[in-house]
């Protein structure tokens, strides 16, 4: 399917993955610190230009290297803080950054592929409509978020396996980016 025939305009909202979509996965660890924490080639640059086409721009982001105690709540905020900073600095724009912290295996209703980000953005934003969204991710779980709500999804392919099929593959947010700009 071509992203143009959803019919993308400045009323529709984009929801991103982080890991592996803004900024280069750790595979088999996580990002801790701002040292750790490296944009995808070409990412910042496409945000930048991406976001601007979207009313509403979430980062819904599972991050249970907190619960695991390989980082703080505060060191994951000063991660997201540059992250936005750096997106801002390009003319884009981050509405928001949903976190779950909780561990992979818990009984967690606040993880991916759990609605719960999505709504709390809904709730804290009413003018989010799901059927006018799309959820750009890497991995099964992030997929299944965006179908559960009924969004547009787009993988982000890299080395995960994935079983989930989305709307559209690309391989990046630049690729992402220059298809809807066609």
């Amino acid at each position: 399917m071509n992203l143009i025939d959803w019919n993308v305009d400045e009323s529709w909202t984009l929801f991103l993955d982080r890991d592996g979509v803004i900024n280069e996965r750790i595979i088999g660890d996580y990002v801790t610190n701002l040292g750790d924490f490296h944009f995808k080639e070409k990412a910042l640059e496409s945000l930048g230009k991406l976001t601007c086409k979207f009313k509403f721009v979430f980062v819904v982001t599972n991050q249970q290297g907190v619960a695991l105690g390989k980082m703080t709540q505060k060191q994951l905020e000063e991660i997201h803080e540059y992250m936005v900073n750096e997106i801002v600095e390009k003319s884009g724009h981050i509405t928001h950054v949903y976190s779950a912290t909780e561990l992979k295996n818990s009984d967690s209703t606040f993880r991916k592929p759990s609605p719960k980000m999505a709504y709390m953005a809904k709730e804290r934003f009413p003018e989010v409509v799901f059927q006018k969204s799309i959820m750009v991710g890497d991995t099964d779980s992030d997929i299944r978020f965006g179908k559960n709500l009924g969004m547009k999804t787009v993988l982000i392919l890299t080395e995960e396996k994935i079983s989930e099929k989305a709307d559209l593959e690309v391989k990046s947010i630049f690729e992402l980016n220059e298809l809807l700009e066609k």
